[in-house]
């Protein structure tokens, strides 16, 4: 018997998944350097961080949808625990930039006050 290499195919959501994570990843990263100018009373910077954060949000989104609007075309794929997890890190930082949004409102709102 012959030994032979077999290759398996790379799940498709693979690549994607990584694009998911990076971008919000990315995010992350933003949002977190827009609360820093904040408690530095730099609004102006903290609002364009702001601003990338939600922009990276976006394209971690799209990513995503890609896949969604494929399976509901009737394309399947093979599961992969790489994409549910880059789902769940997108849908936590989503949460935490929009978050983020509220607390330099209220970085502001206190400084008038």
């Amino acid at each position: 018997m012959k030994n032979e290499l077999v290759e398996e195919e790379e799940n498709e959501l693979i690549p994607v998944a990584m694009q998911i994570i990076l971008h919000a990843g990315n995010g992350r990263t933003k949002a977190q350097e827009a609360i820093k100018c904040a408690k530095e009373k730099n609004f102006d910077a903290a609002r364009v961080c702001l601003k990338e954060a939600k922009d990276n949000i976006v394209l971690a989104h799209k990513s995503q949808t890609s896949i969604i609007q494929n399976e509901a075309a009737g394309k399947s794929y093979a599961p992969c625990l790489l994409f549910t997890h880059a789902q769940d890190h997108l849908m936590t930082i989503s949460s935490e930039v929009s978050m983020t949004g509220d607390l330099i409102d209220l970085f502001e709102l206190a400084l008038k006050h």
